[in-house]
């Protein structure tokens, strides 16, 4: 399959990079690896999903917050390409999960959940909101858990980080079964495919 199955009714997106043997980064490598291509990077940049609010923790939160300003400063030691997608993330519209950060949260258009993540994930898919992750591997472990991922998107670079990489994508994840729903190839060399997760009891 090439074409994307598109839901209609409002989702929630779980959205995976990840290394062929599983990790989100890796010590020592740039972002994506190096691996990304023009391709990819148009295809990013036209997805309808780039309309639904972007879902996050208190870590990638902060991170990627405090990034986006060094960007701003001229502090920031990023490629061309990951400078942009950071300087487009200051206008998204995005949710953080948080019992510890405060308001006034810094980074514009984002919006501070406290109290259970998959209780607030289920209020703003009935008032009619989509969701997309970014990054949150902790996050996203437990909305999995909690049935609320309706399709899980993976991108896979070709790369083997055995030595140096971080951060086990599936790392604490429950069994769940994956229904295909669309499989890709960018640039020759990136794969990827879309699932729709039922977990399992455990």
């Amino acid at each position: 399959m090439t074409r994307s199955a598109r839901r209609r009714e409002p989702e929630l997106l779980m959205d995976v990079v990840t290394s062929l043997d599983g990790y989100a980064s890796a010590e020592g490598w740039p972002g994506w690896w190096g691996r990304e291509g023009p391709e990819y990077l148009r295809w990013l940049d036209h997805q309808p999903e780039n309309s639904h609010r972007l879902l996050m923790g208190t870590t990638t939160y902060e991170v990627m917050s405090e990034m986006s300003r060094a960007v701003h400063d001229g502090k920031a030691e990023v490629s061309e390409e990951e400078a942009e997608t950071l300087i487009a993330l200051d206008d998204a519209d995005k949710v953080v999960c948080s019992s510890s950060l405060e308001q006034p949260l810094t980074w514009p258009h984002t919006e501070l959940v406290r109290g259970d993540a998959a209780e607030a994930v289920r209020r703003m898919k009935a008032e009619g909101q989509s969701l997309r992750t970014l990054g949150s591997l902790s996050l996203c472990r437990s909305l999995m858990a909690a049935g609320v991922v309706d399709r899980l998107r993976l991108v896979i670079f070709p790369v083997i980080t055995g030595a140096s990489g971080r951060e086990r994508v599936f790392e604490g994840f429950g069994d769940v079964a994956l229904t295909m729903l669309s499989s890709r190839l960018f640039d020759g060399r990136l794969q990827m495919v879309e699932y729709a997760p039922t977990p399992l009891a455990s």
